[in-house]
């Protein structure tokens, strides 16, 4: 890497490489009020973290001299950023607080996007309202979602995390192409009642097809083929196609290309999420999302979350040789946020190639993982605590919980507090012995568990605390995390927002499944023949 700020960092990583998170809030009594920010419902505590001032200084000159300000411009504005694709990357455009115009090829986009949003809420109102019938005049009470990657996870994740905002309507989500995954949910759904809602860009992805087609065929054995039109419904861009599926041109919700999978569930991928919260709340998660988007655009990178956040995940990872990053958000509605995560960070950055197409001498991209607390504390944990890697962590919290009545919040949030409070300080062996004396421990005893009763601490975590799980306040944090995407990638120089690394093995997997049925296959490697062989003794 050839930027100034960055050799600067290296010497300020050698210098303070010894100290300890708990050193830096003995010199500094202002620390957590220097490291952190309030914005709108959003406390972001980033004070126990292995960086000073001057880090913090160097990180955002860092971000200036790569350019940073005008990429963030280019992004809102519609410029094609994903050059390999030759796309705009605007997501952001779907979710303005005040609609502007942004245009891409010469063209005004905001108008259609409006429509399109006209549609989606004009038709999820019937559906809820029941007002959309099924093929025999009853009432939807089911909808299955097909889709796979960005088509199911995003959507998925929302639906599940926004379940306290639903409806009467239940959300299945289908995307593995396993048939015992779509034999599984044909057992729960009733084909008078089920609406299909069949997500597919360009309506050629394996995964969907297969899953459209099996519903479909199951549904057809129920119900004659003019039901089609009430039951099954497209997001595609491809209208020839879907309309060859035999949807016809009023039940499909167009795409756009500017828009990728994986950041796309505030388009008419969303649909299943505005089916299943409503439209009241959809524009509140849009609104949240906008507001996030306001804010990177506007805020000066010294008090811009996204900025600061994503700096000091480049910081970990390039300085500290750091690779992996724990996401742990304490409520269950979030369960499935790290893995909603891991598509949208490793996806987007895990390139080895910068915009010139020359191979990176540096670390991209991080590996994303985590689990809910209070589960995860019971499950991997130790590892962060006492293990010999150090794993940065985002703790996740809500102030107020969304059911009252009961005593658990307290609970939940002390462990959330204790948790980034253990990794950072730990535990001496003086403290440990003290402990074990109490507790009638003989000197013997004691010498022979201290080593194991010690954590040495000094692990860093952000905190993200925000008021309450609110669909506004759910657009605001996965937008957070996006931007911090784009960051990142700035700093890289790579292209976030490709994806060519996912389509070999899809390539080589449409080779092999013609090979099921051939007699020779010594066209592969010995490793893959022999798989294929085995196999092949198995088959139906």
């Amino acid at each position: 890497m050839s930027l100034k700020s960055w050799k600067l960092l290296e010497s300020n990583f050698q210098k303070n490489a010894q100290k300890k998170i708990i050193d830096y809030f003995a010199e500094d009594a202002e620390r957590v009020k220097n490291l952190s920010i309030r914005w709108e419902s959003f406390y972001v505590d980033y004070s126990k973290n292995l960086l000073d001032q001057e880090t913090l200084d160097l990180l955002t000159s860092m971000a200036e001299e790569s350019g940073l300000s005008q990429a963030i411009e280019a992004y809102f504005e519609g410029g094609k950023i994903n050059e390999t694709e030759d796309r705009a990357v605007l997501h952001t455009a779907l979710r303005q607080i005040r609609p502007s115009s942004i245009n891409v090829d010469g063209k005004n986009i905001t108008p259609k996007i409006e429509k399109v949003k006209k549609q989606m809420f004009d038709f999820a109102n019937q559906v809820i309202s029941g007002e959309w019938k099924g093929h025999t005049g009853k009432a939807i009470k089911h909808v299955v979602n097909i889709g796979i990657g960005g088509s199911d996870l995003g959507p998925a994740m929302v639906t599940e995390a926004l379940e306290f905002y639903g409806n009467r309507l239940q959300l299945t989500f289908v995307s593995n192409v396993d048939g015992d995954h779509v034999e599984e949910v044909i057992k729960k759904v009733d084909p008078e009642t089920t609406l299909f809602v069949i997500v597919s860009k360009t309506f050629t992805t394996q995964e969907t097809l297969i899953n459209a087609r099996t519903l479909k065929k199951w549904f057809l054995n129920n119900a004659p083929e003019s039901a089609i039109g009430n039951h099954f419904i497209a997001v595609s861009t491809n209208l020839e196609k879907v309309t060859e599926f035999g949807i016809a041109a009023q039940n499909i919700f167009p795409m756009n290309d500017w828009v990728g999978g994986r950041f796309s569930l505030w388009s008419s991928v969303g649909l299943s999420i505005c089916l299943a919260i409503g439209p009241k709340n959809f524009k509140a998660l849009l609104e949240g999302a906008g507001k996030m988007d306001q804010h990177f655009r506007s805020a000066d990178f010294k008090e811009n979350m996204p900025v600061l956040l994503a700096l000091i995940t480049v910081w970990y990872n390039n300085f500290w040789e750091v690779e992996t990053e724990a996401i742990i958000p304490y409520s269950q509605y979030l369960r499935n946020f790290p893995a909603y995560l891991q598509q949208a960070i490793m996806e987007s950055n895990g390139k080895g190639v910068d915009r010139n197409g020359q191979p990176v001498n540096y670390q991209t991209g991080n590996v994303i993982w985590g689990a809910p607390g209070t589960n995860a504390q019971h499950a991997f944990f130790q590892l962060m605590h006492q293990g010999t890697k150090m794993i940065p962590v985002d703790f996740i919290g809500f102030a107020k919980p969304l059911h009252n009545g009961n005593d658990h919040h307290d609970k939940l949030m002390s462990n959330f507090f204790a948790q980034t409070q253990a990794l950072m300080r730990g535990k001496n062996a003086k403290t440990v012995r003290e402990e074990l004396t109490k507790q009638g421990k003989s000197p013997e005893q004691i010498e022979a568990l201290l080593p194991f009763k010690v954590f040495e601490g000094n692990r860093p975590s952000n905190t993200l605390f925000i008021e309450q799980l609110t669909p506004a306040n759910l657009g605001s944090l996965i937008a957070l995390y996006e931007h911090r995407i784009f960051v990142q990638g700035i700093i890289w120089n790579i292209f976030s927002y490709d994806q060519w690394g996912v389509e070999l093995g899809k390539q080589l997997a449409n080779e092999i499944l013609k090979d099921f049925d051939k007699e020779r296959i010594d066209h592969h490697d010995p490793s893959t023949q022999g798989l294929i062989k085995f196999y092949k003794k198995f088959r139906n």
